[in-house]
């Protein structure tokens, strides 16, 4: 898989690079074969797992949320271990193409067998393959351009993002649909037939790409020197930290929230209209005089990548311009918004968890409003903390520094795996029960967002763009 007969360097042109629609299908359907299994894992874990005799495996929720974790922080882990073999060995194409292949081979495996060996090794497989293509395919974007286009570097990223709430928000409404009418194999099998789609679509646009070749030893040498070592702490203390914080509530919406959404009320629509009223026989005719939705636990998570693609151009043309009108909005001023506007968003579930303990059923809506909240803090939080990490970054660092960036998830992750191991009791239940669970980390992200808006005074940066002069 030499890529020597490749084109090494960016299109010269002012426009956005022509293979750009074929990398956001590409990203789409990645993505939709990723979220589909966060959508469904927890509800898999608690109802579906299976001992190696064919018992029922009954995870408690405790366990259930460390396990889910435990795994967003292997595939938040393992980009560390792709920017590495892209940047030194095989650059980013065949790093992709090889452990996209890993990925659709762990869907295999899921849906082969699921008790805790396939489960265990699906995972795992699948943890590598996603995390190790995860820095190669956002540094990959950015290789696209050059000094010419680069203005358009933050539009490209944000259609980058939105492709990939594209592709999650039709996982997270469909991927509970297959798990409850045909089971965890039709379930599984689905998400790695959409990783196949992904994995040809990106083969196919090899000779359209920019590749920029590996450093070898020279990206050693970049990373080692001082200017490098400075980037990545820099990065790492005025940025990662506090975004990790961010990422240990938004992870939990893949855990917590949807065991919180099971003992609400579902109800999603609900309408009736009598037939003595013009309307409602009107209605009647077509059967649509009553109306009542009722949703899965785990299809309220597609509400978070459907508000992703309605909240980017919003915030893109609409709300960025209104701040910029006031004061310059920086990415690093956007992140630190995002921490305020994301408070709610567990705050909220704390006061669900205190109705439900007292015996109510709320509406699911209530989480709705909650998603509001955390998404508007995603799209403030993370495109900027992605955009920024590219730009910063010494060019043969691409891909390490994106694999800092994703660190942070991990880093996420981890914090709430080693809390649910602190406040488990050895009966199973917490703890830090109930609301106070969701107070803790609500005055958390508080306390965060206070640090952060101090640190970032102190933050001197500078920017590389591929195609530019050293």
């Amino acid at each position: 898989m030499s890529q020597t007969h490749y084109r090494t360097t960016p299109d010269l042109t002012e426009k956005m690079p022509k293979v750009m629609p074929s990398i956001l299908l590409s990203e789409a359907c990645e993505r939709y074969a990723y979220y589909s299994l966060m959508a469904i894992l927890a509800v898999f874990l608690k109802n579906h797992l299976m001992t190696g005799s064919g018992d029922p495996a009954n995870l408690t929720e405790t366990q259930v949320t460390k396990y889910t974790n435990m795994f967003q922080t292997v595939c938040y882990f393992t980009p560390v271990l792709g920017a590495l073999i892209s940047d030194m060995f095989w650059g980013k194409f065949k790093t992709i193409m090889i452990f996209a292949t890993v990925f659709c081979v762990g869907f295999l495996a899921m849906t082969l067998d699921q008790s805790y060996l396939g489960i265990i090794c699906g995972l795992a497989l699948i943890a590598t393959g996603t995390g190790i293509i995860k820095p190669c395919l956002s540094a990959n974007v950015g290789d696209q351009f050059g000094s010419a286009n680069q203005h358009l570097i933050s539009k490209a990223y944000d259609l980058f993002y939105w492709s990939v709430n594209i592709g999650a928000t039709f996982s997270m409404f469909l991927a509970p649909i297959v798990l409850a009418k045909f089971g965890p194999k039709w379930a599984f099998g689905t998400s790695g037939g959409a990783m196949v789609l992904a994995t040809v679509t990106y083969w196919m646009m090899r000779k359209k790409l920019a590749h920029i070749p590996p450093k070898g030893t020279g990206f050693v040498k970049e990373t080692l020197s001082r200017e490098g070592l400075m980037v990545i702490v820099r990065l790492f203390f005025f940025l990662y930290i506090f975004v990790a914080v961010f990422w240990s509530l938004f992870n939990q919406t893949m855990s917590k929230w949807v065991l919180q959404a099971q003992k609400m009320n579902l109800t999603f629509f609900n309408w009736s209209f009598s037939q003595d009223t013009f309307l409602g026989k009107l209605l009647s005719v077509v059967h649509l005089d009553t109306v009542t939705w009722d949703i899965l636990p785990e299809q309220i998570q597609a509400v978070n990548s459907l508000l992703v693609v309605m909240a980017i151009p919003i915030f893109t043309f609409v709300i960025y311009p209104l701040i910029n009108r006031v004061f310059p909005l920086t990415p690093l001023r956007k992140v630190a918004l995002g921490f305020f506007v994301a408070i709610p968003s567990f705050a909220i579930p704390a006061w669900l968890e205190g109705r439900i303990a007292s015996g109510d059923m709320p509406s699911c809506w209530w989480q709705v409003l909650a998603y509001v909240f955390i998404t508007a803090g995603e799209v403030m939080i993370s495109i900027p903390a992605l955009e920024f990490s590219y730009t910063q970054a010494p060019k043969k660092m691409k891909s390490f520094i994106g694999s800092l960036n994703l660190l942070s998830i991990s880093l996420g992750s981890l914090f709430v795996v080693i809390l649910s191991q602190f406040i488990e009791n050895p009966d199973g239940t917490s703890k830090l029960g109930g609301p106070a669970y969701y107070w803790f980390f609500t005055g958390l992200l508080a306390a965060t967002g206070v640090i952060f808006c101090i640190a970032i005074q102190f933050y001197k940066g500078k920017t590389y763009i591929q195609g530019e002069e050293d």
